[in-house]
């Protein structure tokens, strides 16, 4: 009897054991590796949720200036700490108050639950460091229609807004 039950018990533990790795492969598929910030699918999710139910919600983009630069000249290495750095600052900043994520490249992107509540220019000097960086905000009241997708878009025109108006210094635009 005990090796009938032993039989039984085998292929289960199996499958309890698969199915922790793959929870756990989908957990780190919603991470950047590099950044440990949520990848895109990770981020729209909570991003959708916050705006939901936080009507003072903002969107931000952040873009690194001259990036490609910093990789061709001083290596790989310089660019991943630029973007780790950039990571560490834009999630220290959103705190228990929203999240971030990266979407790839040099472009990173953050949604808080109360514009006023975080200190946009106290976010802009610190991501000053080690490259400018221009930054779009979309709050969400300003949309007829509460959409990601929508605060998404204003937020990269607003960013690359900011991108045109100079080339030294990182600016916010609303």
């Amino acid at each position: 009897m005990d090796l009938h039950i032993a039989a039984s018990i085998v292929p289960l533990l199996g499958w309890a054991v698969h199915g922790g790795i793959l929870t756990r492969r989908l957990a780190c598929a919603r991470r950047d590796p590099l950044t440990g910030l949520h990848t895109r699918a990770g981020w729209t999710a909570r991003a959708e949720h916050l705006i939901r139910r936080h009507p003072n919600a903002a969107v931000l983009l952040v873009d690194l200036d001259h990036f490609k630069t910093l990789n061709d000249t001083h290596g790989h290495a310089a660019g991943d700490a630029a973007l780790v750095a950039t990571a560490d600052r834009l999630r220290a900043w959103c705190g228990h108050n929203g999240t971030a994520g990266r979407l790839g490249g040099d472009e990173f992107v953050a949604v808080i639950r109360d514009l006023a509540a975080g200190d946009l220019d106290a976010l802009t000097a610190v991501l000053h460091r080690p490259l400018a960086a221009s930054v779009g905000v979309c709050p969400i009241a300003e949309l007829p229609v509460p959409l990601l997708t929508d605060a998404l878009a204003a937020a990269d025109a607003a960013m690359y807004a900011a991108k045109g108006r100079t080339r030294r210094g990182s600016h916010t635009t609303r």
